[in-house]
């Protein structure tokens, strides 16, 4: 469950971030710079990704940290 949480949490921070981003440069009359926004893009990818694999990174996290 913490995983998927920090997987949305990721996905979250990033639509929030992109939206910010869209808003700025609307709002100072200035183009999207694609390398910026492929970059705040990534942590949405990282959370799907989680997020789809949350299983196997639960067990990842429990078998590393078992001591």
């Amino acid at each position: 469950m913490l995983v998927r949480f920090a997987a949305v949490g990721l996905v979250g921070m990033s639509v929030l971030e992109i939206g910010l981003y869209l808003a700025e440069c609307s709002l100072h009359h200035e183009p999207i710079q694609v390398f910026h926004g492929v970059l705040l893009f990534v942590p949405f990818v990282a959370g799907i990704v989680i997020f789809v694999k949350a299983r196997a990174v639960a067990e990842w996290i429990s078998n590393t940290f078992d001591i």
